[in-house]
């Protein structure tokens, strides 16, 4: 199985895909022992990598690009993707972990500040008894040491897991895919952002209707608004500004592709 087509949000790729193509083409891709990174990304991924092009290069590179918010979804209805839907990381992280199809899928956690995994991991247990979680690691908040990346990979390589589930923010999570997959003994890797605070209750969930009418950044904003202003005063007028000038044609962009 093969993700759909991509969707053009301002020259990144997003797949037009919803949560049931996303999980049947996740548990192929591990049947068929794959090895890739997953990207879940929204307006906030779409407007970094305008500014970043190793970032647009990397979500280029990997096995599936997911819409991870309402307005790449609506991009994607725009450009004749009707049943494109939003793939959101803790439900993602819930249907995989939890589903039978793959009860024989090991798990590790990899993100949050000290504690964060841990504690993810025992709200996961506590749900799934049977979920297979061999291992958590939170990495620092700077780039690793050779000694810290000698130690992630000899732990990875002890328990060999099916799925490293990422918790970082964007665009660090993608770089840290990005970087440390061909080193580490893992099928997949999957970013997952702010998924590991939802799940363990550091941030609250929104009501499905705010969702529906992509406004979960605004419920986001009102838990985390001295982290969150900035990036969502700077994102989200130039993203709409930069939508409507591709959707009416007054201003092309290139989709980048991995052979590029």
């Amino acid at each position: 199985m093969q993700p759909a087509g991509q969707v053009n949000v301002l020259g990144v790729g997003v797949h037009a895909v919803d949560m049931r193509s996303t999980t049947l083409l996740l548990k192929e891709l591990i049947r068929d022992g794959r090895k890739g990174y997953v990207c879940l990304t929204g307006v906030h991924g779409i407007m970094e990598a305008q500014r970043d092009f190793g970032l647009k290069s990397i979500f280029a590179e990997a096995l599936l690009v997911a819409p991870d918010g309402m307005p790449t979804v609506w991009m994607g209805h725009l450009q004749g993707f009707s049943a494109m839907q939003r793939v959101f990381g803790p439900d993602l992280m819930v249907d995989i972990i939890g589903g039978a199809a793959f009860q024989n899928c090991v798990h590790f956690f990899c993100g949050g500040e000290a504690g964060v995994a841990e504690k993810l991991r025992d709200e996961m247990l506590r749900r799934f008894p049977w979920a297979q979680i061999t291992g958590t690691y939170s990495p620092p908040f700077r780039p690793m040491t050779s000694v810290e990346e000698s130690d992630l990979k000899a732990k990875v390589r002890s328990l060999r897991p099916d799925i490293i589930w990422v918790g970082l923010s964007t665009p660090k999570q993608e770089l840290f895919m990005a970087r440390y997959l061909p080193v580490l003994d893992t099928k997949l890797m999957i970013g997952v952002g702010a998924a590991f605070l939802f799940h363990t209750g550091a941030l609250q969930d929104s009501p499905k209707w705010v969702k529906h009418a992509g406004l979960q950044w605004l419920h986001r904003l009102l838990q985390e608004p001295s982290r969150l202003w900035k990036r969502y005063l700077l994102n989200i007028p130039r993203f709409v500004f930069c939508a409507l000038l591709q959707l009416m044609g007054s201003k092309q962009y290139t989709l980048k592709t991995g052979s590029e």
